[in-house]
């Protein structure tokens, strides 16, 4: 999504004239129906109707504050209303600086289940493992727990307390792990260098100094290394975040062209080029994505199709092509809203479509059972493509050798150096790709 601040939000007053007095009347009707007040006036009878008939006593401002985060979250699945407090935890995703226990969790299939602690962070020193199920935060229930009392109760301020209750595999009691919160920096590049001159770069999501990051990263593998011949890029489960960052990784790998276009009711806003000049532009690259790869990461992964920059490989990506303008609102609060849809180079659409890989591959059977993939198409209220052209791909299938033993993507130190025959076959594959001579 892309990320921008306006200082101010415009109103738009229409006003309508009455030609005579025979329809006058009905001319002041229509005007009051076309009015923003005529449904202003609705609400305030409604809250006044709350307030005196409703079981108990009402607080004004959280009813208030619900009808509004309900005409927001009426439009699309990505525009919302955000609370001071929901703003505050917003902008410290996008900065990358958390406070809480520092954990990665998997949301699905009923179930909140450690990916990784962070490094550093107190979920790590109070030894949390991947695959560990969080059953209980401080004695709640976290079956069927919104999202939102999830992520807000294991955050919270610095040196406080939260207790989680764990099940882990092989073990028939259920631990008690108390943790303290702290202040930690989540890193969005992870690298390691691989056989064959080979690099593989895992983005997490772009957030503020995710290009600096990369540069970085760069930096020191190729510390006493050889020139890089080829990149793995892997945007698998990346669900997106601040588009200019995503902007400046892809600068790197492109020499020129265009990077993406948005569009606002049918007309293109902005065009984004690359600048000449980027770290990457001489290694050959592979692009990993899934049904996760979302947004920002769906744009990198279109550009680099659409100049042939890169091999595309996995499966089809989320289909998240919308703008999120972000608005600075009275008392500390803010709004998401959507007010643009991108689309590729090639005057692809993105939304509701994906990006679709050059080389799909189906796993074999016996992986792990997933539940049913859910993609921008399938939720509730979602924008449609609008009129735009296909991109003129055709997409080979590729079926895996062996099974996918997970959906999570395991620790970069547990990636080998040849990871050809790797237990991740999108991987493998994409791999197997670099190291075969080039034509």
């Amino acid at each position: 999504m892309r990320l921008k601040r306006l200082g101010s939000l415009g109103l738009l007053t229409l006003a309508a004239f009455a030609g005579g007095a025979l329809f006058g009347r009905a001319s002041l009707a229509t005007s009051r129906d076309e009015s923003p007040y005529a449904i202003l006036e609705r609400l305030g009878r409604v809250l006044l109707l709350v307030e005196n008939a409703y079981v108990e006593p009402v607080d004004r401002e959280r009813a208030l504050e619900g009808a509004i985060k309900g005409m927001v979250a009426e439009l699309d699945p990505h525009s919302s209303y955000m609370s001071k407090e929901e703003y505050a935890d917003f902008r410290s995703d996008t900065s990358g600086e958390l406070s809480g226990i520092g954990i990665e969790v998997d949301l699905r299939d009923e179930s909140v289940t450690v990916l990784a602690p962070i490094e550093g962070s107190p979920a790590a020193k109070a030894g949390l493992l991947p695959g560990d199920r969080i059953v209980a935060i401080d004695g709640q229930p976290t079956r069927k727990m919104p999202v939102d009392e999830l992520v807000r109760r294991m955050r919270g301020k610095p040196g406080t307390r939260v207790v989680l209750s764990i099940r882990r595999e092989g073990l028939e009691t259920t631990l008690t792990v108390p943790i303290v919160r702290e202040k930690f920096h989540v890193a969005s590049v992870a690298g390691k260098w691989l056989d064959g001159n080979v690099v593989y770069l895992r983005i997490k999501q772009f957030q503020r100094g995710t290009h600096e990051e990369l540069l970085r990263q760069i930096g020191d593998l190729r510390k006493g290394s050889s020139p890089v011949e080829g990149l793995v890029l892997d945007l698998r489960n990346n669900p997106g975040g601040l588009v200019e960052e995503a902007v400046g990784v892809a600068d790197e790998l492109l020499a020129s062209g265009g990077i993406y276009t948005t569009r606002h009711r049918g007309e293109v806003v902005d065009e984004v080029w690359a600048r000449p000049g980027g770290a990457l532009i001489a290694p050959r690259v592979v692009v990993l994505v899934n049904e996760y790869t979302a947004s920002a990461a769906e744009l990198i992964a279109g550009a680099l199709q659409d100049a042939r920059r890169a091999t595309v490989v996995g499966a089809r990506t989320f289909g998240k092509g919308s703008v999120q303008t972000v608005l600075d609102l009275p008392g500390g609060a803010g709004m998401k809203l959507t007010t643009m849809r991108y689309y590729t180079p090639s005057g692809a659409s993105i939304q509701a479509k994906g990006i679709v890989p050059d080389l799909v591959v189906e796993l074999a059977k016996g992986g792990e059972e997933k539940a049913p993939t859910v993609r921008e198409q399938d939720l509730r209220g979602h924008l449609s493509p609008e009129d735009a052209r296909d991109a003129e791909r055709s997409a080979r299938v590729v079926q895996a050798s062996k099974p996918s033993k997970s959906s999570i993507l395991p620790p970069i130190a547990e990636i080998p150096n040849d990871p050809s025959e790797a237990d991740d076959p999108v991987l493998a594959l994409g791999y197997r790709l670099l190291r075969k001579p080039s034509r």
